[in-house]
């Protein structure tokens, strides 16, 4: 499947409303940060950043006037204590910022910071981006409705996130794949036809390999793995409904073959089913913090009236369910497809019961 097929166009960013800024601010999503995105784009100079066998990353080391450099690594620990920790200055001088770097390719242009501890040498990063709606929808999403909770925050038009660890999913295939053990390719598939399922669920677009990571995690006689979403700007945009499957991207064809050739098709359904199931529990587990959240997508324009009408087409078709058909916007649309999964859910469980 050609990509251009399936992503019809690039995203526009779209607004954080004063709706969606007061969710965010009740549940302490929103704060008062030191420093702003536009801050960081005033920088003197940059050089390109090669990974280890030197090709370009398509992100460049970016550096400042010397008057500008101490207020904006100042300024960037206080953020990172804002994010991690109560947001005391007692531990700022043990942080370094050894690099801020730009992002030149995709949507959101990002900044990233990387953050190192003296005292251990222990580093880490953190993302500054301009604040879309689209994003922050899909990280809300993420951490309710996902195994992963995720850490971010806002501050008008700016936004902060933590770093997702992992070994980016492209990265993994030409670099990991083959040592991979016959049982852990087992259970690789099936984390991947679990990640496939949640995302169409929740309408999360565009996870091509370079979009999420592979977790490993050691058990004390094996290696288990979680895949998780890096990159949320196509949250409810796309009017394909392909988009929101991770297997028709043509970067994740390893990842679809690894299935053909581990699970049979019992099993895909099972864990489909498994997938389904455990959304549905967190949905009701969330019932408020989603309601809240729906409410302010249904309030809310984060896409085109041509895909909203073409999304709607493709889940009646694929989910039987006419009531796509009354959606008007993708709020509304993602509202039904809770319903759906909610209702399957609740059935399934009365049958059992009784």
């Amino acid at each position: 499947m050609e990509e251009q097929k399936l992503i019809s166009q690039k995203k526009p960013a779209f607004p954080v409303n004063k709706l969606l800024y007061k969710y965010l601010s009740d549940y302490n999503r929103s704060i008062k940060i030191p420093v702003f995105y536009d801050d960081l784009l005033r920088f003197a100079g940059a050089i390109e950043v090669y990974d280890k066998n030197g090709d370009d990353t398509l992100w460049i080391r970016v550096y400042y006037p010397e008057h500008e450099r101490d207020e904006i690594d100042i300024s960037l620990k206080r953020m990172y204590m804002i994010l991690h920790g109560d947001g005391g200055e007692d531990s700022l001088s043990f942080l370094n910022i050894d690099a801020i770097d730009y992002c030149t390719f995709g949507n959101s242009k990002p900044f990233r910071i990387k953050i190192r501890n003296v005292l251990n040498d222990n580093h880490t990063y953190l993302y500054v981006k301009k604040a879309d709606a689209s994003r922050v929808y899909g990280l809300e999403w993420e951490h309710i409705l996902s195994p992963n909770n995720i850490n971010f925050l806002i501050y008008k038009d700016t936004l902060i996130e933590e770093h997702v660890l992992g070994i980016p999913g492209d990265q993994f295939m030409s670099e990991n794949f083959d040592q991979v053990s016959k049982s852990g390719l087992k259970r690789l598939s099936k984390e991947f036809v679990k990640f496939n399922e949640r995302c169409m669920i929740r309408l999360l677009g565009d996870m091509r390999a370079y979009n999420y990571v592979i977790v490993a995690s050691y058990d004390f006689d094996q290696v288990e793995y979680r895949i998780r979403a890096m990159d949320f700007d196509q949250q409810s945009f796309e009017g394909n409904l392909k988009v929101y499957f991770p297997q028709f991207f043509k970067e994740n064809y390893p990842f679809v073959k690894m299935v053909q050739d581990n699970l049979q098709d019992a099993s895909v359904e099972q864990y489909r089913k498994e997938e389904r199931s455990a959304i549905a529990r967190r949905l009701k587990g969330s019932r408020k913090r989603v309601k809240r959240l729906l409410e302010c997508m249904v309030k809310d324009n984060i896409s085109t009236e041509k895909n909203i009408e073409e999304l709607k087409k493709d889940l009646v078709n694929y989910t039987k369910d006419k009531n796509f058909k009354k959606c008007k916007n993708m709020g509304e649309i993602l509202s039904v497809a809770f319903e759906f999964v909610t209702r399957n859910y609740e059935n399934v469980n009365t049958y059992i019961i009784h």
